[in-house]
């Protein structure tokens, strides 16, 4: 049984990935601030990306490599500090300090959702905060592709699309289980030649 660490999974998109590989066979693990099991038989961890002593725990309570790990909390509307706490800061340090841990199997794939505001090509002028944060996200990634690909990660950023989500709106154009089913599907079909892309959940490739 493979298994799965979906940070940010209470709710939206972070739950449809827990459906999506509770559905293939998958062991999941989730996490979330309070800590309550989004789902039957879900090994849940409480984790708030900012706090380093969760992310010590989470470490020591990981009782086997993962096969995959998938990124997926962020905050649209926050104080700018917080923002790029959240959706620039933690992501990486949290998936750096997995790899560091030995927690993820060789070859196994990192996905981290990050959007297609956080692009910088064809943008002009400001991004927003959120934009900004995801920008900033992007370009860390890029610089730690190569040493996350030493360390037997085969790792993209991902762009799950205008989801109906709490933080996408009612008006979004793709549901929670059409995003979840296609992040999934995209990481599922992973090569190492794909390592260090930009995606989107339907598989294509994203401009920076």
């Amino acid at each position: 049984m493979p298994g799965v660490l979906v940070v940010g999974a209470s709710r939206g998109i972070g739950l449809g990935l827990v459906d999506a590989h509770l559905e293939d066979g998958w062991r999941v693990h989730a996490t979330s601030r309070d800590g309550r099991p989004p789902r039957p038989g879900v090994i849940t961890h409480t984790f708030e990306v900012r706090d380093q002593g969760h992310l010590d725990q989470l470490v020591d309570s990981l009782d086997q490599p993962l096969d995959r790990i998938i990124h997926n909390a962020g905050v649209l509307r926050a104080p700018r500090e917080e923002m790029i706490a959240v959706n620039t800061v933690a992501p990486i340090r949290t998936i750096q300090t997995l790899l560091d841990a030995g927690l993820l199997t060789p070859g196994g794939q990192v996905g981290i959702m990050t959007s297609q505001m956080g692009a910088r090509r064809g943008r002009s002028g400001s991004l927003g905060v959120y934009g900004d944060s995801k920008a900033a996200l992007n370009d860390e990634f890029r610089r730690r592709a190569a040493s996350w690909r030493d360390a037997g990660a085969i790792a993209v950023v991902i762009h799950p699309g205008w989801v109906r989500t709490d933080m996408g709106g009612r008006s979004a154009s793709v549901s929670v289980t059409e995003s979840a089913v296609g992040v999934k599907r995209v990481l599922d079909e992973l090569t190492p030649a794909d390592h260090g892309k930009f995606l989107t959940w339907d598989g294509r490739i994203h401009p920076w």
